[in-house]
């Protein structure tokens, strides 16, 4: 995880150049870790919120919906406004702006005061998720974008490893406002070696600013929350409600096409969808984050319940698959850069087609081993997928689109993760076939196991076609 590891050599430079280009790596890393923390962290601190303003567990799981739907709505929004008015200057406004926002939500004395101050840490949030990716090609020769992407990974993956740790330890001691102070010295440390280590935002001072697209913008980000809203409420369960914001969603996304056709400056070139490489891997995204949700929201059930571990193994065991994606990251970086970011794309996919289907005959009789086993080649597999994916597609666009580009990543593994908390957990609770999944029998629960991950291995073999057609023809 340390950016010294990857060699940074720019051609040409001297040691200088070497050093910025590290420092500048390790702003954008840390920025990635603070964005990933920022929701993993807050989820074990519901209990304590509830106590401490006298509120609902409807009303405070929206500490962290507030700050889940800030990034979904806007982050293509905030990633292409950085391609038109400079990524440095958005990236170290957003930093900032997530850094005030933690110390505002420490200091909240209500709840509504504290949904605020999330919003705009989501934010902040989403242009640090979608300036950094789009920044590698800024800071790294061509050559070296597989590692540097797979360093960003691996800091996406050891926050939402670390959060709930870090974060049940500072609730245990200094208690919940500790853990969006501790947000502060991090956010600082990344606003320093961002200001000091990024290359300045180069335009010609003759160069006519093209618009931003605001009727776009504000389209997208009311069709997304729209989705968002009906894929998180209800816990799974779709009623009225649900079907009417899926309605607004789909009649928002209409709407949004019309006018991006008609734009000057469109807000996201509808024309770069003709191109297969890029649709493949948007939706291989998407559909990959869905299947790695399930991992979140059908294992503990299984582990508790079909294996009989008590809650404190259950995390160590739920752990494996953040800590195997942390670890293979750099590496399969590496391996991008070395074998080609698309055929490495198709690969990982591959490799995660053979997790998910041992997931789906798996017997409960083989245990936490046999769980673990298929989980760390799914998780591995996932790393080297999501590395070469990043790399192909960002290495793909031009240099005014990789803001938009990086947006477009980000919402569709987003899309995927709300998605897949949804879809995949209804398939699980009608697989086990039980009103309550938490008291059903041990084999109903790995019998459910087993045939969500028959599912989530369908999806899988729609994405390895995907991307090995959209490979096929651009050769």
């Amino acid at each position: 995880m340390n950016a010294d590891r990857l060699e940074l050599r720019v051609e040409g430079a001297g040691p200088d150049a070497a050093r910025s280009a590290r420092g500048a790596l390790a702003g954008l890393a840390l920025s990635m870790l603070l964005a990933s923390l920022g929701t993993s962290a807050a989820n074990v601190a519901l209990p304590d919120l509830a106590a401490a303003f006298g509120a609902s567990f409807q009303a405070v799981q929206w500490v962290v919906l507030a700050y889940l739907l800030a990034i979904t709505t806007l982050i293509v929004s905030v990633g292409r406004l950085g391609d038109l008015v400079g990524r440095r200057r958005l990236l170290l406004a957003g930093l900032a702006l997530f850094t005030g926002a933690s110390g505002l939500a420490a200091a909240a004395p209500t709840l509504a005061l504290l949904l605020a101050a999330r919003a705009l840490q989501g934010l902040g949030a989403a242009a640090m998720m979608a300036l950094t990716l789009a920044f590698v090609a800024d800071v790294l020769p061509k050559e070296r974008t597989g590692r540097a992407m797979g360093l960003l990974g691996t800091m996406s993956a050891v926050g939402t490893a670390l959060g709930p740790s870090l974060g049940g330890l500072l609730i245990a001691g200094p208690g919940w406002r500790a853990i969006f102070l501790v947000n502060l010295p991090l956010g600082i440390a990344a606003l320093y070696l961002a200001a000091r280590h990024l290359p300045p935002d180069a335009r010609r001072a003759d160069a006519p600013r093209p618009a931003f697209d605001i009727p776009g913008t504000l389209l997208l980000a009311v069709s997304l929350g729209a989705y968002a809203l009906a894929m998180t409420l209800g816990r799974g369960r779709f009623g009225g409600l649900n079907l009417a914001l899926l309605a607004a969603a789909a009649v928002g996304v209409a709407l949004f096409v019309a006018v991006e056709r008609r734009a000057k400056s469109p807000l996201v070139r509808l024309a770069m969808f003709r191109d297969r490489l890029l649709t493949a891997s948007l939706v291989t995204s998407l559909l990959v984050s869905a299947v790695m949700m399930a991992t979140l929201v059908v294992g503990p059930f299984y582990l508790a319940g079909a294996l009989g571990l008590d809650a404190a193994r259950v995390g160590l065991v739920v752990s494996v698959g953040p800590v195997v994606a942390a670890l293979a990251g750099v590496p399969a970086g590496r391996i991008a850069d070395r074998f080609g970011a698309q055929a490495m794309s198709v690969a990982g996919l591959a490799g995660m087609t053979v997790g998910a289907l041992l997931l789906a005959v798996l017997p409960a009789g083989a245990g936490v081993a046999g769980y673990v086993a298929p989980i760390a080649i799914l998780t591995a597999s996932y790393a080297l997928f999501q590395t070469a994916n990043n790399t192909a597609a960002m290495t793909a666009v031009g240099g005014d689109q990789r803001g938009a580009m990086s947006g477009m990543l980000n919402l569709s593994r987003n899309l995927g993760l709300v998605t897949g908390a949804s879809v995949m957990g209804a398939v699980f609770a009608l697989a086990v076939g039980a009103p309550d999944i938490a008291g059903a029998a041990p084999a109903a629960i790995a019998s459910g196991m087993q045939r969500t991950f028959g599912v989530a291995t369908g999806l899988l073999v729609v994405a390895l076609g995907l991307a090995a057609r959209a490979r096929a023809a651009a050769r």
